[in-house]
């Protein structure tokens, strides 16, 4: 089997360069921030600032993300520096601006969960470390060790207790999803307790404290449908930052002496689990809906229903 390709993902690129040396130079990043010439990525709270549409001009309406000067910046706001990005053949420093106030904008505004899948490559990376970041400093503005307010320190990839001068890192949370086949091909789909009905999705949960990715699928798989599985198989990652998560995409097969009608929901996350065939899926049937193009959950999908 062929491996997922890490770029296919709409949100497993990289910015060009996350730029360590600025962000852990004092001098540097102060320079860096202040630049007429630096671009600034701006949040109003969970959304994003686009550029209007260009239809005509680029001859389709796909969003871009709005790359904004600090003269052009709408509002008040917290900067946190994310590197540099290739633009028009040089390097340019990039920041977030995260707005504490909500002032009305002449730009349209964009959800990633919406349109990482439409986003040009480097607009969905830069968009999703944006937005991963400024969720973690919404989280942890406290030491989670004295309960003191911390201080933001290189860039807002660090917080600091200007006390005990303990440090803080952005958290990433590993989660395991998991495209499970039967003898006959079919995958298993289940459907959470929060989602509307008729919306499934690859089982899925976090990785628990030492405890391996394998042993994470494994567990997962019958915490959730009661089914035993082998040969888990690792295929790709992808961030998710709803608010932190990084999403480790794997497929297993059912065990050779369990049954698929043995597929029992816990009742707790999931309340309902099916088997489907290609066709199924590809039926479009209205009381299937797969999850969005922006997730691995459907890469993996995707990727089985291309074999055949």
């Amino acid at each position: 089997m062929s491996s997922v390709n890490q770029f296919r993902l709409p949100l497993a690129a990289s910015v060009d360069d996350r730029d360590a040396a600025t962000r852990e130079n004092p001098v540097a990043l102060a320079a860096a921030l202040s630049s007429p010439e630096t671009r600034f990525v701006v949040l109003v709270g969970a959304e994003a600032i686009l550029l209007p549409s260009a239809g005509a001009d680029r001859g389709s309406d796909a969003p871009r993300l709005a790359l904004l000067t600090r003269d052009e910046l709408p509002g008040e706001g917290d900067d946190f520096y994310l590197g540099r990005i290739l633009e028009s053949g040089r390097s340019t420093h990039v920041a977030l601006r995260v707005l504490t106030n909500s002032p009305a904008t002449r730009y349209p505004l964009g959800n990633l969960r919406a349109l990482a899948h439409l986003l040009p490559a480097r607009d969905a990376a830069l968009l999703t470390q944006s937005l991963a970041l400024a969720n973690w400093h919404s989280r942890y503005r406290f030491s989670p060790s004295t309960g003191r307010a911390t201080v933001v320190d290189q860039g807002g990839w660090m917080r600091r207790d200007p006390d005990s001068g303990e440090q803080f890192f952005p958290r990433t949370d590993p989660a395991v999803i998991v495209l499970v086949r039967d003898r006959d091909d079919r995958i298993l789909l289940g459907s959470n307790v929060l989602w509307e009905a008729g919306r499934y999705s690859l089982l899925a949960g976090f990785v628990e404290a030492g405890e391996s990715l394998e042993a994470a699928v494994l567990r997962e798989v019958a915490e959730e449908s009661g089914l035993r599985v082998v040969e888990p198989t690792y295929r790709a990652s992808q961030p998710w930052p709803f608010p932190r998560s990084l999403m480790l995409g794997f497929t297993a097969r059912l065990a050779d002496d369990e049954t698929p009608t043995n597929a029992v929901p816990d009742g707790q996350e999931i309340v309902d689990l099916m088997w489907v065939s290609r066709d199924e899926v590809r039926a479009d049937l209205p009381s299937l809906r797969l999850p969005g193009k922006s997730s691995i959950a459907r890469a993996l999908i995707d990727e089985w229903l291309a074999e055949a």
